[in-house]
């Protein structure tokens, strides 16, 4: 079973997704690849524990608060993808990486493939594809939008 929530962000309405013991998605409403995979599976709006721990944290997150563990995070991917999801986690917030410096650190010899893994990223804001940027240091590809991406960072920095 799976279950839907909306939250409201400073950013704009977030889509939740989780089934009974992991958040497996957080999307803006609009971003590029919401609920990509369980386009036709039937989803419950219903609150769950897991939802509101999300809800919480992201409560805790926008006001600038210290963070409490998120919920367990099950993002659905390939074995490559998974590998570069992990890598995010490690990003501190307020800091950032290339993809360039991802695919260095993973063994990876294309840093356009790393852009693939990071845009497909299902779980946005917790799984912090927000915190990966160019070679130059510039802003490029995030698939809730630039504008959201420069907010979120921005925020993070200020923490």
């Amino acid at each position: 079973m799976f279950y839907k929530q909306y939250y409201d962000s400073p950013l704009g309405q977030l889509t939740l997704l989780a089934d009974e013991k992991s958040l497996l998605g957080a999307w803006f409403v609009d971003q590029k690849y919401e609920l990509h995979g369980f386009e036709t599976v039937s989803l419950r709006e219903e609150d769950t524990s897991v939802l509101q721990e999300a809800k919480k944290w992201l409560d805790a997150y926008f006001a600038g608060e210290d963070l409490a563990p998120f919920p367990e995070l099950a993002p659905q991917g390939t074995a490559f993808q998974q590998r570069v999801w992990d890598c995010l986690l490690t990003i501190p917030a307020g800091e950032t990486l290339t993809y360039g410096q991802i695919a260095e650190h993973l063994s990876c010899k294309s840093s356009q493939a790393i852009g693939g893994a990071v845009g497909r990223n299902p779980v946005s804001i917790f799984i912090p594809c927000h915190r990966v940027v160019g070679a130059d240091g510039n802003l490029t590809g995030y698939a809730g939008g630039l504008d959201r991406k420069s907010w979120l960072l921005a925020h993070e920095k200020r923490r």
